[in-house]
């Protein structure tokens, strides 16, 4: 019996040895990929100690020796703009190979859902899939992963080229940032997209650069507490959470949607309305009811039911039969036909069961959005309607690991250094809303962290302001949008940066506006001059200076190209004004060459002017270029997000 173990154990340390000695390539390295030109490029792997390994790149060769600690790094020459090549890594009993391997510029794009945002759920999308036939534009998509550790490899993804059966996956603000350059610069072009939609700026740093800050260095200490079994818990909590969110779990609940249902003891609330008028914050499923009445001329007709712009995950359901399940996506509208059997002449009965998720949850405003119709006549479902919390269980609080700092970094970041690269494109903010004030440290952190580990110097770091988005509000107030923004134009002190400031095509109602070719176009602006040397105007007009004269004020600008004007042709909206009491009313503004006067008949000693200072600003000012100006404030009074 000994004999066998023994004999066992030493076929599992042989077979393990011999993992070990194979070569191994980390999976940002792949066929079809893309190198960066003009530069020295490394390559890099595992094998046993003492491996000699070779590598040849076209006509070029490199050597190296597997260290102590099972890493090799092969460093070949700067290669020119061209290809395909193969890449050939070879040890002592085995070699990989890599075929059809081309020589561009490689950009990391990075942030949140806006730039995870697919060109397949993007404006005009059905056209630009057709015509997507880039076989020179090639995405490597790092597949979401989190750790409590720097990883030394993705947890998934390979190179792909740009057609019609991938273009759909890719990131829109990406695919149309890489047209626009490989158009104008015509060399192949790589993109490795590493992104995560809803993820604060922290996620995406590491370790050192989050110490180095006293706004996060507890936070990132707190980190060491955590262990995998903190993941695997979670994971399980989540599948619970969706559980609940997609499946009725009480015994009862199929008869709460029916006519003879009981609800009289159910409180009311009109409607529409949010989770924050169900009696302030809350998480699970709230069940809703309303009995309508139709009219005899409904019948034998399909109807529709319209909800207008549900939040979260919903069922819908009618007499008692269900009409949809579990919907939720950004679309503004969600109808439904109804079948003429399910309903009656009289009195119906309409419910909803609705997740009430992350703050939010419910039917947004305005009334007349949500109502019963034949085409012709509406009945309104606005007023009141019966509702109940509680009748299921909670759903679990999940502690979304892949928020806290450093956890994205780790797993989709640090794996990709030291790949040679042109420059990062970034789109990330919304996250951080509520943290404007500290994302002037946080987002400057991350641009150094990543430069300091690529060690290729300042390499060009581009980004995109926020959007406007939520509701315009009739008077200048503060915002928490407007503060990120400021942070974000600030971070433009960083050598080597550049911002794309997108003021006027955000969109009200949708945190992901669908225009990402013009997003995409204005980072490739900004490129343009900032990398690839070309002339022109890049961005919107921007804040130098002011004056007040004659209890006028004037706002110099910088980048006005031959002059400003307005987008609509009409008066310049957008700037408030106040004086020493902090009191800002919205202001006249003239333009005057370069210059735009300000001034209000409610401010007679004015001392501060803020243009576009809004979540939703209604702005029109504009360059001759017709690039947007970007916001600004000449106050340095106290923001909402500042401790």
């Amino acid at each position: 019996m000994m004999k066998k173990i023994f004999f066992g154990l030493t076929l599992s340390c042989l077979f393990c040895s011999c993992l070990f000695a194979q070569i191994r390539i980390p999976m940002v390295f792949g066929d079809s990929m893309v190198l960066q030109r003009e530069q020295p490029i490394p390559v890099w792997g595992w094998a046993s100690p003492g491996t000699q390994i070779r590598g040849t790149l076209g006509t070029a060769h490199a050597k190296a020796v597997t260290g102590k600690d099972g890493k090799w790094m092969l460093h070949f020459p700067a290669f020119k703009a061209g290809g395909p090549y193969t890449l050939k890594v070879s040890g002592a009993d085995d070699d990989v190979e890599f075929k059809n391997v081309l020589i561009g510029d490689v950009w990391l794009a990075s942030g949140q859902s806006n730039m995870e945002w697919q060109v397949k759920d993007a404006k005009d999308a059905a056209k630009e899939i057709a015509a997507s036939n880039w076989p020179q534009i090639r995405f490597l998509v790092v597949e979401h992963n989190k750790s409590l550790t720097p990883q030394q490899d993705i947890g998934g993804g390979r190179w792909r080229a740009c057609d019609t059966a991938n273009t759909g996956g890719f990131s829109a603000v990406a695919y149309y940032f890489a047209r626009r350059i490989h158009q104008e610069q015509n060399v192949p072009i790589g993109v490795i997209q590493s992104t995560w939609g809803g993820t604060p700026v922290e996620a995406w740093t590491g370790r050192e650069g989050l110490l180095a800050s006293p706004v996060t260095k507890q936070r990132i200490l707190a980190n060491d507490t955590l262990t995998k079994a903190d993941f695997i818990r979670d994971s399980v909590d989540l599948v619970r959470f969706w559980d609940i969110v997609y499946h009725p779990q009480n015994n009862a609940d199929h008869d709460i949607p029916a006519e003879t249902f009981n609800d009289a003891s159910w409180p009311q609330i009109e409607m529409p309305a949010l989770v924050r008028d169900f009696g302030g914050p809350y998480e699970g499923i709230v069940w809703m009811r309303k009995k309508i009445t139709l009219p005899v001329s409904f019948k034998g007709k399909v109807l529709t039911v319209e909800l207008g712009h549900p939040e979260m995950n919903y069922s819908l359901y009618v007499n008692g039969d269900e009409i949809c399940k579990t919907v939720w996506n950004a679309s503004l509208f969600h109808h439904y036909t109804i079948p003429t059997e399910m309903l009656k002449t009289g009195e119906n009965v309409i419910a909803l069961r609705i997740a009430m998720l992350w703050g939010g949850g419910g039917l947004n405003p305005p009334a007349d959005s949500i109502y019963v119709s034949d085409g012709a006549t509406r009945i309104s479902l606005a007023g009141p309607w019966r509702y109940k919390k509680d009748l299921e269980p909670p759903v679990p609080a999940i502690r979304n690991y892949h928020c806290y700092p450093a956890m994205l970094f780790n797993a989709m970041i640090h794996p990709l250094v030291p790949y040679a690269i042109k420059g990062v494109i970034w789109y990330q903010g919304e996250a951080n809303e509520n943290a404007g004030f500290d994302y002037r440290q946080l987002f400057p952190s991350l641009i150094k962290d990543w430069r300091q580990r690529w060690k290729q110097g300042d390499f060009p770091f581009l980004y995109v302001q926020l959007a406007n988005y939520k509701k315009i509000k009739p008077a200048p107030s503060e915002s928490e949008w407007a503060e990120v923004r400021e942070a974000q134009a600030m971070t433009q002190s960083l050598p080597n940066t550049g911002m794309a400031c997108i003021i006027d095509i955000g969109e009200a109602d949708n945190i992901h506006p669908a225009n990402k070719q013009e997003v995409g176009h204005r980072l490739a602006l900004v490129a343009g001059k900032q990398v690839y040397h070309q002339k022109g105007i890049v961005s919107g007009p921007s804040f130098v200076g002011f004056k007040v004269v004659n209890h006028r004020v004037r706002i110099r600008f910088a980048g006005t190209g031959t002059g400003l004007s307005t987008r609509d042709g009409k008066a310049v909206t957008g700037f408030a004004i106040a004086g020493a009491d902090k009191r800002f009313y919205w202001a006249s503004a003239v333009i005057e060459g370069n210059e735009v006067v300000v001034y209000s008949d409610l401010v007679a000693t004015p001392t501060a002017v803020r243009y576009a200072w809004a979540d939703n600003p209604v702005c029109n000012l504009i360059n001759s270029a017709g690039l947007p100006a970007v916001p600004f404030r000449t106050d340095s009074w106290k923001g909402i997000t500042q401790p």
